[in-house]
Protein backbone atom coordinates (compact mmCIF):
# COMPACT_ATOMS: atom_id res chain seq x y z
CA UNK A 1 0.00 0.00 0.00
CA UNK A 2 2.88 2.35 0.76
CA UNK A 3 4.07 2.08 -3.00
CA UNK A 4 0.75 3.21 -4.18
CA UNK A 5 0.19 5.52 -2.12
CA UNK A 6 3.69 6.78 -3.12
CA UNK A 7 2.77 6.86 -6.76
CA UNK A 8 -0.17 9.05 -5.68
CA UNK A 9 2.07 11.55 -3.82
CA UNK A 10 4.26 11.60 -6.44
CA UNK A 11 2.02 11.69 -9.65
CA UNK A 12 0.53 15.06 -7.63
CA UNK A 13 3.66 16.55 -6.83
CA UNK A 14 4.63 16.37 -10.54
CA UNK A 15 1.08 18.46 -11.30
CA UNK A 16 2.16 20.98 -9.03
CA UNK A 17 -1.33 20.27 -7.11
CA UNK A 18 -1.60 20.61 -3.45
CA UNK A 19 -3.23 18.17 -1.04
CA UNK A 20 -5.77 20.51 -0.22
CA UNK A 21 -6.85 21.65 -4.53
CA UNK A 22 -6.79 17.99 -5.28
CA UNK A 23 -9.23 17.58 -2.22
CA UNK A 24 -11.21 20.45 -3.20
CA UNK A 25 -11.42 19.73 -6.83
CA UNK A 26 -12.60 15.65 -6.32
CA UNK A 27 -14.38 16.72 -3.24
CA UNK A 28 -12.37 13.86 -0.98
CA UNK A 29 -11.28 15.28 2.54
CA UNK A 30 -7.92 16.06 2.27
CA UNK A 31 -6.93 13.89 5.24
CA UNK A 32 -8.18 10.97 3.12
CA UNK A 33 -6.20 11.92 0.40
CA UNK A 34 -3.10 12.33 2.91
CA UNK A 35 -3.79 8.71 4.52
CA UNK A 36 -3.95 7.15 0.76
CA UNK A 37 -0.61 8.87 0.33
CA UNK A 38 0.99 7.42 3.29
CA UNK A 39 -0.33 4.10 2.35
CA UNK A 40 -2.48 3.95 5.88
CA UNK A 41 -4.67 1.14 5.17
CA UNK A 42 -5.87 0.93 9.17
CA UNK A 43 -7.60 4.45 8.74
CA UNK A 44 -10.49 2.86 6.40
CA UNK A 45 -13.27 0.96 7.59
CA UNK A 46 -14.90 -0.12 4.16
CA UNK A 47 -12.75 -1.38 1.42
CA UNK A 48 -15.03 -0.78 -1.35
CA UNK A 49 -14.76 2.78 -0.36
CA UNK A 50 -11.12 2.85 -0.47
CA UNK A 51 -11.77 1.42 -3.94
CA UNK A 52 -13.63 4.29 -5.08
CA UNK A 53 -11.44 6.44 -3.73
CA UNK A 54 -8.57 5.23 -5.29
CA UNK A 55 -10.26 5.06 -9.14
CA UNK A 56 -11.50 8.78 -8.53
CA UNK A 57 -7.61 9.97 -7.22
CA UNK A 58 -6.24 7.87 -9.76
CA UNK A 59 -8.18 9.54 -12.83
CA UNK A 60 -7.94 12.69 -11.32
CA UNK A 61 -3.78 12.63 -11.31
CA UNK A 62 -4.09 11.07 -14.74
CA UNK A 63 -3.08 7.23 -13.69
CA UNK A 64 -4.27 4.20 -14.86
CA UNK A 65 -6.99 3.00 -12.42
CA UNK A 66 -7.29 -0.35 -13.38
CA UNK A 67 -3.13 -0.73 -12.44
CA UNK A 68 -3.08 1.09 -9.29
CA UNK A 69 -6.65 -1.20 -8.71
CA UNK A 70 -4.98 -4.43 -9.57
CA UNK A 71 -1.91 -3.55 -7.19
CA UNK A 72 -4.36 -2.47 -4.30
CA UNK A 73 -6.00 -6.55 -4.76
CA UNK A 74 -2.33 -7.91 -4.78
CA UNK A 75 -1.59 -6.09 -1.95
CA UNK A 76 -5.16 -6.94 -0.18
CA UNK A 77 -4.19 -10.66 -0.83
CA UNK A 78 -0.88 -10.48 0.50
CA UNK A 79 -2.09 -9.02 3.67
CA UNK A 80 -5.32 -11.22 4.29
CA UNK A 81 -3.40 -14.59 3.14
CA UNK A 82 -1.02 -14.13 5.92
CA UNK A 83 -4.17 -14.11 8.75
CA UNK A 84 -3.93 -17.29 9.89
CA UNK A 85 -7.24 -19.47 9.21
CA UNK A 86 -8.28 -20.10 12.75
CA UNK A 87 -8.62 -16.22 13.35
CA UNK A 88 -10.62 -15.83 10.30
CA UNK A 89 -12.85 -18.82 11.16
CA UNK A 90 -13.01 -16.61 14.76
CA UNK A 91 -14.15 -13.69 12.98
CA UNK A 92 -16.84 -15.40 10.97
CA UNK A 93 -18.49 -16.53 13.85
CA UNK A 94 -18.23 -13.80 15.66
CA UNK A 95 -20.40 -12.03 12.77
CA UNK A 96 -22.85 -15.02 12.39
CA UNK A 97 -23.27 -14.67 16.30
CA UNK A 98 -24.30 -11.33 15.67
CA UNK A 99 -26.61 -11.56 13.09
CA UNK A 100 -28.08 -14.78 14.95
CA UNK A 101 -28.96 -12.02 17.76
CA UNK A 102 -30.55 -9.26 15.03
CA UNK A 103 -32.61 -11.59 14.21
CA UNK A 104 -36.21 -10.73 15.73
CA UNK A 105 -39.54 -12.56 15.42
CA UNK A 106 -43.03 -12.67 17.37
CA UNK A 107 -41.55 -15.99 18.77
CA UNK A 108 -37.79 -15.36 19.59
CA UNK A 109 -38.33 -11.54 20.29
CA UNK A 110 -36.91 -11.17 24.06
CA UNK A 111 -39.63 -9.58 26.45
CA UNK A 112 -38.65 -6.32 27.46
CA UNK A 113 -38.13 -6.03 31.48
CA UNK A 114 -39.29 -2.91 33.01
CA UNK A 115 -38.43 -1.59 36.24
CA UNK A 116 -41.07 -2.03 39.22
CA UNK A 117 -41.57 1.75 39.29
CA UNK A 118 -43.09 1.48 36.27
CA UNK A 119 -45.55 -1.77 37.29
CA UNK A 120 -46.33 0.62 40.06
CA UNK A 121 -47.24 3.98 38.03
CA UNK A 122 -49.27 1.81 35.63
CA UNK A 123 -51.31 -0.13 38.23
CA UNK A 124 -51.93 3.74 40.02
CA UNK A 125 -53.08 4.94 36.65
CA UNK A 126 -55.50 1.77 36.02
CA UNK A 127 -57.11 2.14 39.14
CA UNK A 128 -57.37 5.77 39.45
CA UNK A 129 -59.43 5.97 35.41
CA UNK A 130 -61.18 2.82 37.42
CA UNK A 131 -62.37 5.32 40.37
CA UNK A 132 -63.00 7.86 38.20
CA UNK A 133 -65.20 6.08 35.74
CA UNK A 134 -67.37 4.66 39.22
CA UNK A 135 -67.51 8.25 40.63
CA UNK A 136 -68.42 9.76 37.07
CA UNK A 137 -71.52 6.47 36.71
CA UNK A 138 -72.35 6.96 40.67
CA UNK A 139 -72.97 10.91 39.28
CA UNK A 140 -75.04 9.98 36.55
CA UNK A 141 -77.62 7.83 38.46
CA UNK A 142 -77.81 10.44 41.20
CA UNK A 143 -78.69 13.19 38.75
CA UNK A 144 -80.99 11.45 37.14
CA UNK A 145 -83.06 10.17 40.14
CA UNK A 146 -82.53 14.30 41.62
CA UNK A 147 -84.13 15.10 38.04
CA UNK A 148 -86.94 12.60 38.61
CA UNK A 149 -87.87 13.68 42.05
CA UNK A 150 -87.47 17.35 40.54
CA UNK A 151 -89.83 16.36 37.81
CA UNK A 152 -92.55 14.67 40.29
CA UNK A 153 -92.63 17.37 42.85
CA UNK A 154 -93.34 19.72 40.37
CA UNK A 155 -96.18 17.87 39.39
CA UNK A 156 -97.26 17.73 42.58
CA UNK A 157 -97.51 21.40 43.04
CA UNK A 158 -99.20 22.21 40.15
CA UNK A 159 -101.81 19.73 41.14
CA UNK A 160 -102.30 21.61 44.56
CA UNK A 161 -102.11 24.89 42.62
Amino acid sequence: MFAIGKTFAEAREKTGVSLEEASADIQIKSVILENIEEGNIGSFKDIFELKEYLCTYAKYLGLDENKILDEFNEYMFEYTSKIPLKEIEKKVMEQNREKEEKVVSPYTKPMKKYPKKYYIVMYFILILIAIVIVVWSVGQIVSTEYYDIKKEDMRWINELS
